[in-house]
């Protein structure tokens, strides 16, 4: 009987072991690499303190501007979303992805695809995330690149924030690929066909002097014109900086996190 109760005590003390083992999840910035086209790129995963306390996080894939690319792994979180969250992590109740572009490129092709990778690799590493609340929000350059992804994968994300992003060609050379491919036909008609069904809310600021209010003007109207899905704010007086007004909003984070895949 004694034996009986003490292998039973040790598998129960290994039990437990085991259990909190699974639960120690290295926390806050975390250091990661993705292979993609035969090259890896780092990136960074951010991941809440109290994250062992609940048992389904949301997942936010962030995409940053053009002077953020590199290869450093860093730069991308230092602008926009990443300070928001260091500065008042409890606002932020989500596992963050911050993929870095290369320098010359746009979130696009290969680029998209790597931050995709990025994203799903992110999915399978951390058993406690949500692939019902998966969203997609970037600046800039960063704000072009969540509606070409966006575009191109509706189905991964629950909802979308772009941040004074653009649709079509800007006239600046190095920012010349469009959002819809010529292929699928006029590029707003072809964008409400793709995104009518998606949660969006659109960000400017109505006096950026990078960006034109009208990129994001345009595809709000399209949208709203056919959906009430779609909200858009424009920030009065506000130049291109627009990106640390909206993370600032605790009305677009309480909108955002409430956003599920497949619930409208």
């Amino acid at each position: 009987m004694r034996a009986v109760t003490l292998g039973l005590a040790l598998a129960g003390g290994l039990l437990l072991n085991a259990s909190v083992q699974a639960q120690r999840v290295e926390t806050g910035f975390i250091d990661r690499s993705v292979s993609w086209a035969g090259q890896t790129y780092r990136y960074q995963v951010y991941v809440p303190a109290d994250y062992a306390s609940r048992s389904a996080w949301p997942v936010t894939l962030f995409l940053h501007g053009s002077g953020e690319r590199g290869t450093d792994g860093m730069r991308q979180t230092l602008v926009g979303l990443a300070p928001a969250i260091r500065q008042e992590p409890q606002r932020f109740p989500t596992i963050a992805v911050f993929p870095q572009a290369r320098s010359g490129a746009l979130w696009t092709g290969d680029q998209a695809a790597m931050a995709l990778a990025a994203l799903k690799q992110t999915l399978a590493e951390y058993k406690a995330a949500d692939a019902d609340r998966v969203y997609l929000t970037g600046l800039s350059m960063g704000g072009h690149g969540s509606w070409y992804l966006a575009y191109r994968h509706p189905e991964v994300f629950a909802a979308v924030a772009p941040i004074c992003g653009w649709i079509t060609r800007l006239e600046d050379p190095d920012y010349q690929v469009p959002v819809v491919p010529p292929e699928d036909g006029a590029p707003m008609p072809a964008l409400v066909r793709k995104l009518a069904r998606t949660p969006i809310w659109i960000f400017h600021g109505e006096m950026d002097g990078a960006v034109p209010p009208s990129g994001s003007r345009e595809p709000a109207a399209a949208l709203k014109a056919v959906s009430t899905q779609v909200r858009y704010t424009e920030y009065l007086g506000l130049n291109h900086n627009s990106w640390d007004a909206t993370y600032a909003s605790d009305e677009f984070l309480r909108w955002l996190f409430a956003q599920k895949r497949g619930k409208s």
